[in-house]
């Protein structure tokens, strides 16, 4: 059974920093995308950033220059550096692991707070 568990979320100040972890468990594929997803009530979840397992990395035009994902095959995890963060970065962000086809699988979500 596929698993995915995410921590990090927070509340922080305009302008500060915060670091997602989410650990993959449950499949031996290493060939997958894994990435994030931000949601905000009244809005559809939308794309922050993916990653390759060949490490190819993918960017919201929101985010670019501000987040960094990167992942660690040997564990299945990901993460994501959120900088110079904003109060429109506010939102649930989701864990997503992607192994092609109908195989896409969810984290729980974990709150990101951007305010001051």
């Amino acid at each position: 059974q596929v698993q995915l568990v995410e921590s990090g979320g927070g509340l922080v100040q305009p302008g500060g920093s915060l670091r997602l972890s989410c650990a993959a468990s449950g499949t031996d594929s290493r060939f997958n995308v894994m990435g994030w997803h931000r949601q905000v009530p009244g809005k559809q979840r939308e794309m922050v950033a993916t990653v390759t397992s060949g490490g190819s990395a993918l960017y919201a035009d929101s985010v670019k220059g501000r987040f960094t994902i990167s992942r660690d095959n040997s564990e299945n995890t990901i993460f994501l550096q959120m900088n110079s963060l904003k109060p429109e970065d506010t939102g649930v962000y989701y864990c997503e692991l992607n192994l092609g086809g109908t195989q896409r699988y969810w984290g729980q979500g974990t709150q990101v707070t951007v305010s001051s």
